[in-house]
């Protein structure tokens, strides 16, 4: 069992029950000192492991003598290996002073540093967070429809394209489903920003407003800013800059990794789980979309990620449901990146040619997505 806040580690206390076996998560445990020995004079602590947070010496201390295991807060590393989902504010803190400040950045040019790439603690360090976010990434989508969307980085704000995507978003967040999205630029941004605006008249308001700035190329900072400025005024210029946007209203979540470094997150997502791990993120993205794939047009990065949709869909066995595989545009993956004839080979005989669908309209799209159970 998993306690991620102090008021549940006291109703826990309070109800008198064992602390053996428990997971603290990231916790300040300063005040703690003499409810935690009495657990330990009855032999509560042992098996009980505290995942950083704040560990005071008298702390420390009465845990070691329980027989507990701590993991400290570690040091020299940009992140917070234990904190799980980020916020786009906490990437994006000190933008004002340029994208090269942010915690973003940092994060991205730590886990490229020569020096530390084979350093056993610092892959300890990405191995533990990465383990958080997917944690946290878990209790988000638990018991949701989730709708993966897919679909090139290139692709421009204020094209044709960005605005259709960004619709499918919007629908597919007022269908009820959580719109899932590699939490990049392009058809990622724009799904997550369908998504995350209220509806079809704040969605056409903030459309013009990023188009100023159609790319993070040449330069990630003004495109980041506008972004941010859209992001508040969609939430509300009263709201706190770190608005809390958890919970069963939440529409849509973005699954970066620093791995693609050159990317960087867009600020439309409720949350971003944020990987060191591009493996481990690819998997999650997909793993997560119970209520199936949508997958726009794209190139090199976009093509991988349908292979790794159909590579489980093929190897499905009997019992389990599958859910649909829908590629947008016939013309550009059947000719601009003939990418369907093999799929389609593939699928031949097999129970995933039931839900593979090739389709040029988000009607058409949309037609073959299950509607969640509310």
């Amino acid at each position: 069992m998993e306690i991620e806040s102090l008021d549940a580690l006291d109703d826990h206390l309070a109800d008198g029950g064992s602390l053996r076996g428990l997971r603290l998560q990231n916790l300040d445990l300063t005040g703690y000192a003499v409810p935690l020995a009495a657990h330990a004079a009855h032999g509560d602590l042992s098996g009980l492991v505290v995942l950083g947070g704040v560990v005071p010496s008298e702390v420390n201390e009465v845990l070691h003598r329980g027989g507990a295991i701590v993991f400290p807060q570690v040091g020299g590393a940009p992140i917070d290996p234990w904190r799980g989902l980020y916020y786009p504010e906490d990437l994006y803190e000190g933008l004002e002073h340029g994208y090269q400040t942010t915690p973003d950045a940092r994060a991205y040019a730590w886990s490229i540093d020569g020096r530390l790439r084979t350093d056993a603690y610092t892959t300890l360090i990405r191995a533990i967070h990465d383990d958080s976010v997917t944690d946290g990434l878990d209790e988000f989508v638990q018991g949701r429809s989730a709708v993966g969307v897919m679909g090139g980085h290139a692709i421009l704000r204020g094209t044709p394209q960005y605005v259709e995507a960004a619709e499918l978003g919007r629908r597919l967040a007022a269908a009820g489903h959580v719109v899932v999205t590699g939490g990049g630029p392009g058809a990622m941004e724009a799904a997550n920003l369908g998504a995350f605006a209220p509806d079809s008249d704040a969605l056409a308001d903030v459309l013009p407003r990023l188009a100023r700035v159609p790319s993070f190329r040449p330069d990630t900072t003004p495109w980041a800013q506008v972004a941010m400025e859209v992001r508040r005024r969609i939430l509300g210029e009263e709201l706190l800059p770190a608005p809390e946007t958890l919970g069963p209203s939440a529409t849509s979540v973005g699954i970066p990794t620093w791995f693609y470094g050159h990317e960087p997150p867009n600020v439309f997502c409720d949350v971003v789980a944020k990987y060191f791990s591009n493996a481990i993120r690819e998997d999650g993205i997909l793993a997560r979309s119970n209520g199936g794939v949508v997958v726009l047009a794209g190139a090199a990065g976009t093509v991988q990620e349908i292979f790794q949709a159909v590579t489980p869909l093929y190897y499905a066995p009997d019992d389990r449901p599958l859910a649909p595989l829908i590629l947008v545009g016939h013309r550009h993956w059947t000719e601009t990146v003939p990418l369907w004839p093999a799929v389609e080979q593939l699928a031949a005989g097999r129970r995933m040619a039931e839900v593979l669908h090739l389709v040029d309209t988000l009607e058409e799209a949309l037609q073959f997505l299950p509607l969640p159970i509310r």
